[in-house]
């Protein structure tokens, strides 16, 4: 582990002020930075830590009808908050599956996105060629052992996944990051959050050096939602495929779906074509439903060992579907 200076944050101004102009990382629940530093995944000059930032925590209702969860609120808390638990049951479950509780009463919602892949070239301890870890240095996976890897979206550079399970509901929800920087915060639609990236593999989101996520904005409420995690082990494991579904109906018809695959590729990958497909057909017709998702796996691109996850995929879109189409408001 390298060295590093700690400081403790009180406002969020001097906080934003000192990431920007050192090579800063924030502390939060800590769960996965840690991690980083204990594999030298990261090196940071300096850790500040934010978890007294006044305000940063709070759960609220937002003039529109959406709602606004402070980025250092527990996943916990989150999950079991009434309007998140009632209004967006997709993102309640999809916390309440991302880790043991243990890790669930310390781990934040702002923090939980920023994890990086659980590609285990990535990872390992000993040095082993990853463009993430060493840009240049090539990518052991995409012609090693890849049967965890992404079916979308991948580049010869990388072909990981992003684990995050909240990430892959709060993309389906049409979510923001809203976040706080030296040179002016922005509002990050969730599905454009993290990034692959030729001219700078090492890069896991769009967050510039020293920005800071402050809350995540949830439009309005999405009742008849669903989170579906297909995993090794119930009690706690990483998805080989997830699915996240929201859907606006009229009767047994669907008007509107939003749908997001998680461990498919290095963002929650939405199923646009299906999404389009669906509007107008019966929750119950479930032929309709598989012809609609086929229409978003026309650019799947399996690797050697893992081609299972296409219909893996296709099949947890489908349950998610339906899941969410019985969920009453």
């Amino acid at each position: 582990m390298t060295p590093f200076a700690y400081a403790r944050a009180s406002h969020l101004d001097e906080t934003i002020a000192a990431g920007a102009e050192w090579d800063t990382a924030f502390l939060a629940g800590g769960t996965e930075l840690l991690n980083w530093l204990r594999l030298g995944i990261a090196g940071p000059a300096r850790v500040i830590d934010i978890t007294r930032l006044e305000g940063l925590d709070r759960i609220e209702r937002l003039p529109d009808g959406g709602l606004r969860i402070g980025a250092l609120a527990r996943l916990n808390d989150a999950a079991q908050h009434e309007d998140v638990a009632r209004d967006y049951p997709v993102l309640s479950q999809a916390i309440l599956k991302a880790a043991s509780a243990q890790l669930r009463n310390l781990a934040t919602v702002g923090g939980n996105p920023l994890q990086k892949t659980r590609c285990a070239y990535f990872r390992a301890e000993e040095k082993l060629p990853c463009n993430r870890r060493e840009p240049g240095s090539g990518c052991s996976a995409l012609h090693g052992l890849n049967d965890r890897h992404a079916i979308f979206g991948w580049i010869e550079e990388c072909v990981a996944t992003q684990p995050s399970d909240p990430a892959v509901a709060l993309a389906a929800l049409d979510a923001n990051f809203v976040t706080a920087h030296r040179d002016g915060g922005r509002r990050i639609p969730a599905t454009e959050f993290h990034i692959l990236s030729r001219e700078r593999p090492q890069d896991h989101t769009i967050l510039r050096q020293g920005e800071l996520i402050t809350a995540i904005e949830l439009p309005a409420p999405a009742p008849r939602s669903a989170y579906l995690k297909v995993r090794e082990r119930e009690s706690y494991g990483y998805a080989t495929v997830s699915a996240a579904a929201a859907l606006e109906m009229e009767g047994a018809t669907i008007r509107r779906a939003r749908i997001a695959l998680g461990s498919v590729a290095y963002r929650p990958w939405r199923l646009d074509a299906a999404e389009a497909r669906l509007a107008g057909v019966d929750i119950g017709d479930r032929e309709a439903l598989r012809r609609a998702i086929e229409m978003s796996f026309t650019d799947a691109r399996p690797l050697s060992h893992n081609a299972y996850k296409i219909p893996l995929a296709k099949n947890a879109a489908l349950r998610v579907i339906e899941i969410a189409g019985r969920t009453t408001p």
